[in-house]
């Protein structure tokens, strides 16, 4: 099973502004995306439907590792 980490900002910021988020439903999409890509700076984006956010698509940004979770939120954009 892989170890996740997640970075200051993701603990510090990124929880502080979206209080709703879980770091379980991060570690979700990132094991059960429907889609990833590369992005620039060396990360990574990844997508999926999270049953919890009444299947909204969330996005979780990793850095290269793909295991050490720096950035998530709901987006509603997201199209398959």
């Amino acid at each position: 099973m892989a170890k996740y980490k997640f970075t200051d900002y993701f603990e510090n910021e990124v929880l502080r502004k979206r209080p709703y988020l879980k770091k379980e439903w991060c570690i979700y999409v990132v094991e059960n995306a429907v889609y990833f890509e590369p992005q620039e700076h060396n990360r990574y984006r990844f997508w999926a439907s999270v049953p919890d956010l009444e299947d909204r698509f969330l996005r979780v940004i990793t850095l290269e590792d793909k295991l050490t979770i720096h950035n998530a939120f709901p987006d509603r954009g997201f199209k398959l």
